[in-house]
This record gives C-alpha cells, sequence and structure tokens, in this order.
C-alpha cells in the first residue's frame, strides 16, 4: 500500500494505547482527536537507540509540542514493551501497538528493508502530521531522529 500524501484523507484506525492520558491500555481511533492537530509518529522499535533518540527529543520538546498537537507513537511492539519504554525513558504521551500491523499497512510504512545483506519487513521511521479536519497536513518519510522534532515544531507553525 503507498503512503497517504500531504492532502489526503488519514486513513481511520482503532488500536490498543498506554501512556500520556492512558494510564491503562485502551483502545482510540483516530476520531477521538477529530478538532485537534495530531502527529502519528512511526518508528521501527521500542528502546532501540535510533528510536530512543526520537522519543526523547519528542520528551524534551514536550512543553511547545504539546501545546500544539497530540502525539502518539507506533510501533508493532506489544503493550508490555511500550509499558517498559515509557516508564525507562519517562515519555509523556501514548504509544500505540501495532501487533496486527494494521497501521503500518494502512499507512504504507511496512516496507522491505536490509541490514547486513538481509532483507527482511519493518516499518519505516515516518512521520504524519494530521490537521484538526483528519487530513494529513505533512509527511516526513524517513526522517532522522535528529531532525524529527524541528520538522514536526515547523509544520505544526
Amino acid at each position: 500500500m503507498s503512503q497517504p500524501a500531504s492532502g489526503d484523507k488519514a486513513p481511520s484506525f482503532t488500536a490498543s494505547a498506554i501512556g500520556g492520558d492512558y494510564k491503562e491500555p485502551t483502545i482510540i481511533s483516530l476520531a477521538d482527536f477529530r478538532g485537534q492537530s495530531v502527529v502519528l509518529y512511526f518508528y521501527p522499535k521500542d528502546d532501540t537507540p535510533g528510536c530512543t533518540k526520537q522519543a526523547c527529543a519528542l520528551r524534551d520538546g514536550w512543553q511547545e509540542i504539546s501545546a500544539k498537537a497530540v502525539v502518539l507513537g507506533v510501533s508493532i511492539d506489544p503493550i508490555k514493551s511500550h509499558q517498559k519504554f515509557l516508564k525507562k525513558h519517562s515519555l509523556p504521551f501514548a504509544l500505540i501497538s501495532d501487533e496486527d500491523q494494521a497501521l503500518v499497512q494502512a499507512y504504507g510504512v511496512w516496507v522491505e528493508k536490509s541490514m547486513y545483506g538481509k532483507t527482511y519487513m519493518g516499518t519505516e521511521r515516518t512521520t504524519f502530521v494530521i490537521d484538526p479536519q483528519g487530513k494529513i497536513k505533512a509527511v516526513f518519510p524517513k526522517v532522522k531522529p535528529d531532525e524529527h522534532l524541528a520538522l514536526v515544531l515547523e509544520a505544526l507553525g
């Protein structure tokens, strides 16, 4: 499936989330955030170097970013993994568990990757900024963890 582009309606979803306002695993959907900007960021794996750097940058810029948008991180890790990641790094936002890969497929970020000459399927680090009407305002494919926060803040205005 191809990635939705700027101006497209964001694919709707329903998934289990933990963290932020959700102290217990909670089923959420994109429709819950209608009227608010949403930063939906896809990352490969909890507690790996790049993913930790990206999440901690959002945490460190939380005061500024949380005034402008809801932040939701998405990976195919289970809720239990998310709970450890959230606690270890004091992350203030929710993480969505996409174990059935419905979101990564819907947003076109489940891609063939390669490492050490082996190919495999995995999540491409991509962020979607969704406007209050549910349309995609910006897409940052293959975003670098060091540049992520600045790009998101710029897109939010």
